[in-house]
């Protein structure tokens, strides 16, 4: 299901999937002039500052929009730029059901957490806040339409969605690996009985049922992509001598920004280091915990060197989510250790070939040793450089 390639982006003609464009048209779709140009910008949760490749660029673009709305309880780099930030109550103070996390899991289980705290008065929920900014929309477009359509609260989505799903009819509980055979559909009501969750038993079969090709099977090899292999090919052959291929990587504790303002989760031994093989060290002339500069078409970075046998010759690794430096930021934590943004050399202008998409891993850079009279205090503050300036 879904669609591509319907419609393209207006500035650069990438194509749309399931009505996405990439991360990589956003800047450019802001800050190009001429018909659609994209005036005004809502963030739900996200710091793309910080996220999406060339993450300069996309810092001048929000700064100069006519009007941003930031749904989050951090001002954070993306959500200094709003000119309204609108913080939705906290985890424990609204109602959870998971979607996300139950796509990976290994077996069928089902959990509704009542909210811990009662939210405060006047606060709003995510869902509040968003349903909100619809009707308002709406009201705009089509003034003198009357009152907005009240939409169903998540709750009453979620029970329509358990009464009608697989275990509408009936459902097996599962205790100490013993099925316990109940007749009547699984509703809200039943799952608040549970409150540490209910087992529903072996993962069901989907396949082909949910397969969406026309024959229901599954293709290995999409035409599109094995005709891209001669190019994909010819690139890693042109690779000019001394490239190396810079990838990312996710740390247990530090997986996006805004867990790098929880003094539990950041403290410790700096994860923000470039990983680097012996070898590569070795023929650059890098040493272990001292400074170096990597280099893509968008900007240099300077990094703290960690030599390890973890990473294959040829690759450094840095990870995301780092750079907390900016000006009108408030996170207190991050702040004392801001690290460095990788996203700051990560190219917009390189893409996947068929979908558009941004490539955030395998981007070309040159890594060099640096000068020994900067500190790593000044590097970790002042970790940027603008090579087109230059």
């Amino acid at each position: 299901m879904g669609s591509f390639n319907t419609y393209q982006s207006r500035v650069r003609g990438l194509p749309e999937f399931d009505r996405y464009f990439p991360a990589v048209t956003l800047a450019e779709e802001m800050l190009t002039p001429g018909e659609g140009q994209v005036r005004g910008f809502v963030c739900v949760a996200g710091n793309p500052v910080l996220s999406t490749p060339n993450g300069r660029q996309l810092d001048e673009a929000l700064a100069q929009l006519e009007f941003m709305v930031s749904i989050d309880f951090y001002l954070n780099e993306t959500s200094r730029h709003a000119d309204i930030i609108l913080p939705p109550t906290g985890p424990l103070e609204h109602e959870q059901y998971d979607l996300v996390f139950n796509m990976l899991a290994v077996r069928n289980l089902a959990r509704y957490s009542d909210p811990v705290f009662e939210a405060p008065a006047g606060t709003r929920c995510d869902w509040d806040i968003v349903q909100g900014l619809a009707q308002r929309i709406e009201a705009l477009k089509n003034p003198g339409s009357g009152p907005a359509r009240q939409m169903p609260t998540p709750e009453q989505i979620l029970d329509h969605g358990l009464k009608t799903g697989p275990y509408g009819e009936g459902f097996c509980e599962y205790n100490s690996g013993e099925p316990v055979q109940r007749d009547e559909p699984l509703s809200i009501e039943v799952l608040k009985r549970y409150p540490h969750g209910l087992d529903l038993g072996p993962m069901r079969e989907s396949f082909p049922g949910y397969l969406f090709t026309p024959d229901r099977l599954i293709h290995l090899t999409p035409p599109e992509l094995v005709a891209d292999l001669t190019r994909a090919l010819a690139d890693l052959r042109s690779a000019e001598s001394g490239e190396m291929m810079l990838i990312g990587r996710r740390d247990l504790r530090t997986n996006n920004s805004w867990m790098h303002n929880s003094q539990r989760l950041v403290k410790g031994e700096n994860r923000c280091a470039l990983l680097i093989n012996p070898a590569d060290a070795e023929r650059l002339g890098l040493a272990n915990d001292k400074p170096a500069r990597i280099m893509s078409r968008t900007g240099e970075l300077l990094v703290n060197v960690q030599i390890t046998e973890d990473i294959m010759p040829g690759v450094v690794c840095l990870p995301h989510g780092w750079g907390h430096d900016r000006e009108g930021v408030s996170l207190r934590v991050a702040q004392s250790n801001p690290g460095i943004n990788v996203n700051d050399i990560t190219d917009d202008q390189v893409v996947d070939t068929l979908s558009g998409n941004a490539v955030l891993n395998g981007i070309p850079v040159t890594v060099a040793a640096f000068g020994t009279q900067e500190s790593t205090r000044d590097i970790d503050s002042h970790a940027y450089t603008d090579r087109a300036a230059q």
